[in-house]
């Protein structure tokens, strides 16, 4: 039988990595080629990504996947959402693109919606309400001066690696649709709304659906890396869009099922077949996110492990140096606490010291504080898959639908507190695996592209045939349902209300 590879490259917000897939037709095996730190770059008080250093890694990992596998036929490229690059008329790239989590995006959320209403712009664009989202990051680049007035192309992240991989300038529909600049109802640029914030709008390049084949490897990066014409494939470039395909379902029919995309950002939701852009779905400040095969991904943002990473930095630079797994194992044998954060509340977004920013959340909100470390990193678990719940509620009521399942994929999967402790608190079951969803989706994405699958549930079912998969179920008489009520008093930003 024969096997064709293809490069997955995965770029989040701790790390990226490069991996080969192999597929045989029937199970997919993958092996990591290179790994590279990310995270954002302090640059003259502000807060940037460092992409030139990112694509030499890129390239490193393509030079390695070369040496040892003969038989690529594409690469991909996925990131995060919401963050972009400008190019001049030259094609230089303008400046360092900048972090979403930089402070300059403070108030352009209520300045823009200010100009124009909530309304108006759900009604547009269908996303969520977050100060990250790319809309108030260009209104904040229209409010500091010209530079948007000298930006030519606009790219995404993943955008701009394929542009540097192929020389095709696009954007793909999945990560565009992360912006609150994109219409689903029209599926092009929300152009009447970014004209009356004063966004240039021929900067924006057209959107190419998943599966796109952008064309082969630019000359010089095919000399660079020993690859030789291979074709460079859009999968869905959006990180969560990638993993959602990867969700192994067996049945396509079957619509009882949730997901929760858990890593640095926990994406909870439902696949659709359309966007919903009710009056109810505004209230509730969801998102319509596109997905692969004509498929909407109806979800909601929750602040993540981040909550847990960012902690654990706090805890090294004191001097108390856990791995993850010991934490887990810590937090594992600690009782519940009974006290609870509000993972939406802006004080998490990026503070200097997580530690002390959940420690004054316990404060702020007349708690008692966590007796030791594992107790402290059990109370923020047991928020999260409250709040988990909590928008799975919202979900529910929203779509119409009972889930009765809910699969658990990303780097949070391997966390078997957590996704019990999802279990208990949504009283529903809860399928944990694949981990790496994300280059999963992406790479089966390309399998499809080159004729060797026919459709999503054809992936699906790769999927489920090539992962471990671990089963939770609620505990019987667990406390952590009773606690709802002392959450939902505990949580006091419009996020965790609505």
């Amino acid at each position: 039988m024969n096997t064709n590879a293809y490069i997955g490259v995965d770029l989040g917000g701790e790390s990226g990595r490069v991996i080969v897939g192999s597929f045989d037709g029937q199970k997919i095996q993958l092996e990591e080629k290179h790994r590279f730190k990310t995270g954002g770059m302090h640059f003259e008080d502000s807060l940037r990504w460092n992409v030139t250093g990112f694509f030499e890694e890129i390239l490193h990992g393509l030079s390695v996947a070369a040496a040892s596998n003969k038989s690529i036929t594409s690469v991909g490229v996925d990131t995060w959402g919401v963050d972009y690059v400008l190019l001049d008329a030259n094609e230089e790239m303008l400046e360092l693109p900048w972090h979403y989590r930089d402070s300059r995006n403070a108030g352009m959320l209520k300045a823009v919606t200010d100009k124009i209403g909530k309304q108006e712009i759900f009604s547009q664009t269908g996303i969520q309400f977050m100060e990250i989202n790319t809309l108030y990051q260009l209104a904040a680049h229209r409010r500091a001066g010209e530079i948007l007035d000298r930006a030519k192309h606009f790219l995404m992240i993943p955008d701009y690696f394929h542009w540097c991989l192929s020389g095709t300038k696009s954007v793909e529909f999945t990560n565009a649709t992360t912006t609150q600049c994109f219409d689903p109802t029209s599926r092009d640029w929300a152009k009447p709304m970014l004209t009356d914030l004063q966004i240039p709008t021929d900067m924006l390049p057209e959107t190419v659906e998943p599966g796109t084949n952008l064309g082969t490897l630019r000359d010089s990066v095919s000399a660079k890396t020993g690859l030789g014409a291979i074709s460079v494939v859009a999968p869905a470039t959006h990180d969560t869009g990638s993993a959602v395909v990867a969700i192994p379902v067996t049945s396509m029919k079957s619509l009882n099922w949730a997901y929760i995309s858990s890593g640095t950002w926990s994406l909870v939701g439902i696949e659709t077949d359309q966007p919903i852009l009710s009056a109810d779905a505004l209230a509730a400040n969801v998102t319509n996110e596109g997905g692969a095969d004509g498929t909407w991904r109806l979800l909601k943002n929750v602040m993540g492990l981040w909550i847990v990473q960012r902690t654990r930095e706090a805890f090294l630079r004191r001097g108390f140096e856990k791995s993850y797994e010991e934490l887990a194992a810590m937090a594992q044998a600690s009782p519940s606490p009974g006290v609870y954060i509000d993972p939406d509340d802006p004080s998490f977004l990026n503070p200097t010291d997580m530690e002390q920013a959940v420690l004054d959340f316990f404060q702020r909100t007349g708690q008692a504080l966590p007796s030791d470390e594992g107790s402290l990193i059990r109370s923020i678990l047991e928020s999260l898959a409250l709040r988990y719940r909590q928008v799975l509620a919202e979900i529910q009521n929203l779509s119409g639908r009972t889930i009765d399942v809910i699969h658990v994929v990303g780097g949070g999967s391997q966390n078997n507190l957590l996704n019990q402790l999802i279990a208990d608190a949504s009283e529903k079951s809860v399928v944990a695996g694949p981990v790496e969803a994300t280059v999963l989706g992406n790479i089966l994405i390309q399998c499809k592209a080159a004729g060797e699958l026919g459709s999503l549930a054809d992936i699906r079912e790769v999927v489920a045939h090539s992962t471990d998969m671990a089963h939770f179920e609620p505990l019987q008489n667990n406390p952590l349902p009773d606690s709802l009520p002392r959450f939902e008093s505990i949580c006091k930003t419009q996020t965790c209300q609505s």
